[in-house]
């Protein structure tokens, strides 16, 4: 955990309530780690995933969902912000051989950072990715450098109508390990599916770094916290 102060290179929409907010002044961060941003005006931090980390230049980027993420898309350009960095535990990204890539909404944004690190390591993901509508897509043709890319939309304007599922069962993919981000009904789904994977959850949190005890789950081992012992877990051992 390091306490850190940025600042705003860009903070950009990428489409229907998607933004995409780049900082520079960041230390090194492990894929599927998190950091928090302290918001001017809101009292609590706000925890995001990192969607990326290159030279000092770290991306976020999040969804419209409260007053919170509301006020982060007035932020200028050149604006300072106070963040901790490298929370949580990330990905194992030496268990895949054949890596499946699997995100939903705003729970994609991860798994641009991890695609990036397996291909760096000379393994190509596929990837598998769902979206509510075609209005909403972000970031598809950042991930169709990376590997195969699928897409499902709920109302079908884009790739398969239906989910992510869908897209993985009627392609027949070829697998040995997966890594999925997204809603918890999708993520019930593809457990069900595979456990052969890791989950990475997305939770509200008081603290960020296990203290508040307000993002505890149960696991198969116990009551564990995403923000300390996650936010991923191996996909067997969350009930």
């Amino acid at each position: 955990m390091i306490k850190e102060k940025v600042r705003i290179v860009s903070n950009n929409r990428l489409s229907d309530g998607v933004y995409e907010l780049v900082l520079d002044g960041a230390s090194k961060v492990d894929c599927g780690q998190f950091i928090e941003l302290t918001i001017p005006g809101f009292y609590l931090n706000r925890p995001f995933s990192v969607a990326d980390y290159e030279n000092g230049k770290l991306t976020v980027l999040y969804k419209i969902l409260g007053e919170g993420t509301l006020a982060m898309t007035g932020l200028k350009e050149g604006t300072y912000l106070d963040m901790i960095n490298g929370l949580g535990n990330g990905f194992l990204v030496d268990r895949a051989e054949k890596p499946l890539l699997v995100g939903g909404g705003i729970g994609i944004a991860p798994l641009y950072y991890l695609a990036k690190e397996l291909v760096k390591r000379g393994k190509t993901p596929t990837i598998v990715l769902g979206y509510r509508t075609k209005n909403e897509v972000f970031y598809l043709k950042e991930f169709e450098k990376l590997g195969v890319t699928m897409v499902a939309t709920d109302d079908g304007t884009l790739g398969l109508k239906g989910n992510v599922l869908t897209v993985i069962k009627a392609s027949e993919i070829d697998f040995d390990y997966y890594y999925a981000c997204g809603p918890m009904v999708m993520l019930n789904a593809l457990k069900e599916y595979s456990t052969k994977g890791e989950i990475s959850l997305e939770a509200r949190m008081g603290c960020g770094f296990g203290a508040c005890m307000g993002c505890s789950i149960m696991t198969t081992s116990g009551t564990k916290r995403v923000c300390k012992e996650g936010p991923v877990f191996d996909a067997g051992e969350v009930i």
